[in-house]
């Protein structure tokens, strides 16, 4: 490591420890993220961020959030719901259908690929569809805006329309009593279990998202069996996850692509009400099914922010052990069928672009999903996508030139280092120059 690649690193890890501090002191929901985010972006448009974070932080990031989220599915949660499992699984599918529904029509804006637009408006476990993001093909700045857009406008609306809506009254209810749990190294050693024996196990049955999903799968299976024993990470440890994964997406943006974020913005917030109206009409066919109360059932099915519908549920003296319940079923559904559909829509985009030359080429499928191939080299395998996307088709029509768009802005930005050197090896062995690489501005790494 160069000294200008430590203290750029030493700038955004002070930079995100102030903000995420400051952040922490207003509520703001996932702080260490959100500043993650923000600083990383700030510093890469200046020119004076790093210029990628490295996998092994990446991996060991989506690691802590699986597991985070595998250790809420507690037994004594779960089986608040051994009667009413099947209409809250329907209802939780459904809300994945809506999300997704919605997310496909994000997709149809210049820039948004559908694959994209589905993981950006998936109602549920925003944090891990973040960090999943880009080994799926997407593009997890935007995934990272608008995911965090939905849970603020739900953190922010849920109060108030519990109120006004359904009688919520604040003063009702207490939190469960807390016995105490295992010291805060019992954490540790489960994450430590969990993703030691979660990361290998996703990499052997190929497992979408297999960094995160591996390690949550574990984290339920030991929660399940009584292993946990009511054990979290430590706090310290997820946040500093939650800003290594606000630091994956902010540290790629450019103008360009900061552009297309807020372009979309508009469409995403419609979307986003859309989606929460939907959810809260789910809601109503839930208090059908099972009898519950429509506070009951409306804080179960919002979709997003799982605290904020606690701290909601315990006031208001709801049901917590069923809202918390459905909350945490969805949460885990979202983020084991959502991965599975996303690869879905990436292979039909890729046919629809071409038929089956996408999968004839590993090595373009490497640069997009962002994985490490140990017998391969990265920047080859990315560099043959750029020709491909950029210098094989000028005859393409608007329609099709759009498919791969975002696609080739991640692999454009991540060989900004070596974009030069490698033009030059282009041009010396007579091959066309990549001229929508050439246009785009160097940065200051």
């Amino acid at each position: 490591m160069t000294a200008s690649t430590a203290t750029r690193w030493i700038a955004l890890i002070a930079l995100t420890a102030a903000v995420t501090a400051g952040m922490a002191a207003v509520a703001v929901p996932s702080p260490a993220l959100f500043a993650g985010l923000l600083v990383a972006t700030s510093l890469a448009l200046a020119g004076r961020g790093p210029a990628t974070v490295p996998q092994p932080a990446t991996t060991a990031a989506q690691a802590v959030i699986g597991v985070v989220i595998g250790l809420l599915a507690r037994p004594e949660t779960l089986t608040g719901l051994a009667k009413d499992w099947l209409p809250v699984v329907l209802i939780s599918l459904a809300t994945l259908a809506v999300s997704m529904a919605a997310g496909l029509l994000l997709g149809l804006r210049r820039g948004v690929t559908p694959l994209t637009g589905m993981l950006a408006l998936t109602a549920g476990g925003a944090s891990g569809l973040v960090a999943v993001t880009r080994d799926l093909g997407g593009d997890e700045r935007l995934v990272a805006v608008v995911q965090y857009l939905r849970v603020g406008i739900v953190t922010a609306t849920m109060p108030l329309v519990a109120a006004l809506a359904y009688g919520a009254a604040a003063g009702g209810g207490s939190a469960p009593a807390d016995p105490g749990g295992p010291p805060w190294w019992y954490g540790l050693v489960l994450l430590v279990v969990c993703a030691g024996a979660g990361v290998p196990l996703a990499r052997l049955t190929r497992m979408p998202a297999g960094g995160l999903l591996g390690p949550m799968l574990v984290a339920i299976a030991l929660n399940l069996a009584g292993v946990a024993d009511g054990a979290s990470v430590p706090v310290v440890v997820v946040e500093l996850a939650y800003a290594v994964i606000g630091w994956q997406a902010g540290v790629r943006f450019t103008r360009a692509s900061l552009r297309t974020v807020l372009g979309a913005l508009p469409a995403a917030l419609g979307l986003i009400i859309t989606i929460i109206a939907a959810c809260a009409g789910l809601g109503v066919l839930l208090s059908a099914l099972t009898g519950a109360s429509l506070l009951d059932t409306y804080l179960a099915t919002t979709p997003g922010g799982v605290y904020a519908v606690l701290a909601t549920a315990i006031s208001s003296g709801s049901d917590v052990t069923f809202v918390v319940a459905v909350q945490v079923l969805r949460v885990i559904v979202m983020l084991l069928v959502a991965p599975a559909l996303a690869r879905l829509a990436r292979r039909i985009t890729r046919r629809s672009d071409g038929g089956d030359e996408a999968d004839e080429h590993p090595a373009d499928q490497h640069a997009v999903a962002g994985s490490s191939d140990p017998g391969g080299g990265e920047h080859g395998g990315q560099h043959g996508l750029a020709h491909q996307l950029v210098g094989d088709q000028p005859g393409h029509d608007e329609a099709e030139g759009l498919v791969g768009e975002q696609q080739r802005e991640l692999v454009l930005d991540e060989q900004e280092p070596t974009r030069r050197h490698q033009h030059a090896e282009q041009h010396d062995g007579g091959e066309e120059p990549l001229a929508v690489e050439d246009q785009m501005p160097s940065k200051d790494h």
